[in-house]
């Protein structure tokens, strides 16, 4: 009775249950988990935002496949402040980035087509391409010394079947946090021109890069070497997932980029708009990235260093290098477990961490932490998970 595309199956992992359980109970946890920046104790201009949500503008509806003009001009305006140039006429305004690879992945995939995603990864991409009915094809992310994770180049050209639609890059990686680098960006254009692909660059964490590197790709908006769709949104560039609004920019081969906005616009337009509400207040909205993302890059770093005095000194235990976004890798020991390990921390000591499995690393051997948690707390955490190690 029920489409293939939905799991039958919704039973909780170890991990879960043994949270549920504790809720259950009352007992408190410290959650090194949290990634909601409204829950992290960060300070915004509410009287601001709650000004730019009540425009009387918001009131006439005037629906457009692409979002308001002078929504997308906002939105052009952040790319030309970050050194880019986006035409507002390539950009395509959704409810968020989930929404965005869905109606990315219609345009270009058939039933049982392939993507092809980044391991380690994210699985709500699992989710998002079962649910349009196209195949997700991992290629791998390798972590090397001293340079830190780069692209399987070899595996990703070998991963192309005559199937694959599209090649997914999340600059920087979720958790990972490492940046798509020039030469990565290269290798992808070639494969989509041998091979008819194109190329979708989640930029979410964009704008929480560690120093400088002259090697990062900053953006691909503006990308002309494949059909490139660059997705990005309020969710993490503003810290305020509850607005809703992301979108997409389409850039590439000029003949090709015309053929998919004409068709990406079909798409979108049997969506309808994005809130009304949210498209006019997306200039002051806009306004509030420069003081939000301060906050939350002192609070990483805080956060990192904390994590770092914590498990220095602990044998077969590193934190691995962190170029950006907002979580932190714990490499333990290989004896250990990351699921056992991560259960027993709760149950014992109260901190919830993520085992790597969740996020497809090999072996069993890591441990995912959000660097968002306010900081004593975290610190607080962190120093059981260092004892419990120890």
């Amino acid at each position: 009775m029920f489409s293939h595309r939905v799991p039958a199956d919704h039973s909780t992992n170890r991990l879960s249950a043994a949270v549920e359980e504790r809720r259950a109970r009352g007992a408190p946890i410290l959650d090194l988990t949290e990634s909601n920046p409204t829950r992290c104790g960060f300070q915004y201009d509410e009287s601001a935002l709650l000004a730019a949500l009540a425009s009387p503008g918001a009131l006439l509806y005037e629906p457009h496949p692409q979002g308001l003009a002078a929504a997308r001009g906002a939105v052009a305006a952040y790319y030309e402040e970050i050194g880019s140039a986006a035409d507002p006429e390539s950009l395509f305004l959704t409810t968020g980035t989930s929404e965005a690879y869905t109606q990315v992945f219609k345009l270009l995939a058939d039933p049982d087509d392939e993507i092809l995603v980044p391991t380690p990864g994210y699985p709500l991409l699992d989710v998002l391409t079962g649910l349009e009915a196209v195949r997700l094809v991992h290629y791998r992310l390798l972590y090397e010394e001293p340079g830190g994770w780069v692209i399987d180049r070899e595996r990703l050209r070998a991963s192309i079947s005559t199937r694959t639609r599209a090649i997914v890059v999340v600059s920087p990686n979720n958790p990972t946090g490492s940046y798509l680098k020039r030469g990565e960006l290269e290798e992808c254009n070639a494969l989509c021109g041998d091979f008819g692909l194109a190329l979708i660059v989640d930029e979410v964490f964009s704008d929480y890069g560690r120093g400088r590197d002259p090697l990062r790709v900053r953006t691909t908006a503006g990308n002309d070497g494949a059909l490139t769709f660059t997705l990005n949104g309020f969710s993490k560039l503003v810290g305020l997932p509850q607005l809703k609004l992301g979108w997409i920019h389409v850039s590439g081969p000029r003949q090709l980029t015309a053929h998919a906005r004409e068709r990406l616009a079909f798409v979108t337009d049997a969506f309808l708009s994005v809130s009304a509400a949210v498209q006019h207040a997306a200039p002051a909205i806009f306004r509030q990235r420069a003081p939000v993302q301060a906050q939350i890059n002192r609070r990483l770093e805080e956060n990192g260093r904390a994590l770092e005095d914590c498990l220095s000194g602990l044998s077969g235990c590193r934190v691995l290098d962190r170029e950006g976004g907002w979580y932190a890798i714990v490499r333990i020991a290989d004896e250990l477990s990351d699921e056992d390990l991560a259960v027993r921390l709760l149950q014992e000591e109260g901190v919830l961490v993520h085992p790597g499995y969740f996020y497809d690393f090999p072996a069993g051997e890591f441990l995912v932490l959000s660097l968002l948690p306010r900081t004593g707390p975290f610190r607080e955490g962190a120093a059981r998970l260092a004892a419990l190690l120890s």
